[in-house]
């Protein structure tokens, strides 16, 4: 991903949202199933086999899939289609078990190195036909990290941001701030710890935020050199780049100063969003796939109402300035490549990404940020925290790429994400902390 290129065009793409207001969605397509016309009522019984890490069906991109699921089947009387849906965390192992023995037909992936590059060298993924998305209104670059020498084989579902979300009223009522700084952070949380509250939710047990949250420390310290100084690492298994060493310092003296709640290293997902949503944190630190929260009727509307979002604060002394964000292209879907009904399974794929399915769906059930341009769906009815989000990426003046975590081999993200929580939590030192996600490259 080019990192300027994409934020100039993200911003070009969101102010013209916000000149234009809503508009007219884009041309119905007619191939793909995109009439919304039966297209084999009359062939034999076809089923599609989805494996899929979105297991909440009622709510978030989980909910938007099953939408579209639902249309398909109902335009294709022929198609059954049946899901298995796991978190993200069994998804992967069981991916890899797949991945041996045979793939579903349409399967969850993300187009990063960590994921990806084993995946296609294994050819376990079909190969799609990128002048069939022409206008799709993919942003530019958002395929970029789903091909391997020049083909395609996979699609992006999302721009992903990561945030600390916080519960304006608990803000508004106890006189608190939103932080400017690194620093001003560190005190803010302090105060907050002293009113009996957990500062900010973090899902450590899993691994991948905690490593998400020390790529957006290391952005605000390394500024745009953030994607070569991780890339140079990476190819020499050397992590002893000053930046690198200040950047997992300070998160080692975010953890103890009391952060993050008791036994963060070991909380999961849920747990930890529950945290936030029953009134426990004041923060909770996730990407924009989790704007959400602010349609779910199954959180107390006191709380659904005032959450809200702000970017890592800039670092004393670092090369980041507040407008220069942790942001990728990364989830997204493809279709296996011994699938036995390959051609109906991409027929839903195509389906699925047509502008106003996927990118409509997302935006109207408020699940963050497309990869395609959903400038058409806005209403002028989103919710406060949408329309956060929104500005936050108009207003990127620099976009990181990739998380650190899934910038290497699949060997060097089981280290990072495995070693992450002992460093922060004092039983690893930094310097072993390094060395072991170093050993992991080689």
């Amino acid at each position: 991903m080019k990192k300027k290129r994409m934020a100039v065009i993200l911003s070009a793409v969101m102010t013209a949202a916000i000149l234009i207001g809503c508009g007219e969605a884009g041309s119905t397509r007619k191939d793909a199933a995109g009439s919304g016309q039966t297209s084999a009522s009359s062939e034999d019984a076809v089923t599609i086999k989805i494996f899929s890490n979105l297991p909440d069906r009622k709510n978030g991109q989980g909910l938007v899939e099953q939408m579209i699921i639902d249309e398909y089947m109902a335009a294709n009387q022929n198609v059954t289609i049946e899901v298995e849906a796991l978190d993200e965390e069994a998804y992967k192992t069981k991916f890899k078990a797949y991945a041996m023995d045979g793939m579903p037909d349409v399967v969850s992936i993300w187009g990063q190195p960590s994921f990806l590059d084993e995946v296609l060298d294994a050819g376990v993924l079909a190969e799609l036909q990128e002048e069939d998305y022409t206008d799709y209104g993919f942003i530019a670059g958002s395929l970029d990290g789903f091909k391997k020498d020049g083909k395609l084989y996979g699609l992006p579902r999302n721009t992903d941001i990561m945030l600390i979300y916080y519960n304006q009223k608990m803000f508004e009522d106890n006189g608190w701030t939103v932080p400017a700084t690194y620093n001003e952070l560190l005190d803010l949380c302090g105060k907050i710890k002293d009113a009996g509250i957990i500062p900010v939710a973090m899902d450590g047990g899993d691994g991948w935020p905690m490593a998400c949250f020390l790529t957006d420390i290391l952005v605000k310290v390394a500024g745009t050199e953030y994607a070569d100084i991780v890339s140079r690492a990476v190819a020499t298994g050397d992590f002893t780049a000053p930046e690198i060493q200040e950047a997992t310092q300070i998160l080692v003296n975010s953890a103890s100063v009391g952060m993050f709640q008791m036994g963060y290293d070991s909380q999961d997902y849920g747990t930890t969003m529950n945290l936030f949503t029953n009134g426990q944190a004041a923060m909770y630190c996730m990407g924009s796939w989790d704007c959400s929260m602010a349609l779910n009727q199954d959180i107390a509307p006191e709380i659904r109402d005032n959450i809200r979002a702000f970017t890592m604060p800039v670092v004393e002394g670092g090369k980041a300035g507040a407008n220069d964000i942790a942001a990728w292209n990364g989830g997204g879907y493809a279709v296996s490549a011994n699938s036995p009904v390959k051609e109906e399974a991409i027929k839903f794929l195509n389906f699925m990404y047509q502008p106003d399915k996927l990118s409509k769906y997302g935006w109207e059930n408020g699940v963050g940020l497309s990869a395609q341009d959903q400038t058409a769906y806005l209403t002028g009815n989103e919710t406060e925290l949408q329309k956060q989000v929104m500005d936050i990426l108009k207003d990127a003046t620099s976009i990181s790429g990739t998380p650190i975590n899934d910038c290497g081999p699949s060997a060097f993200k089981t280290s990072i994400e495995s070693e992450i929580q002992g460093v922060s939590n004092g039983s690893t030192s930094v310097e072993d902390f390094l060395a072991a996600i170093g050993a992991a490259c080689n």
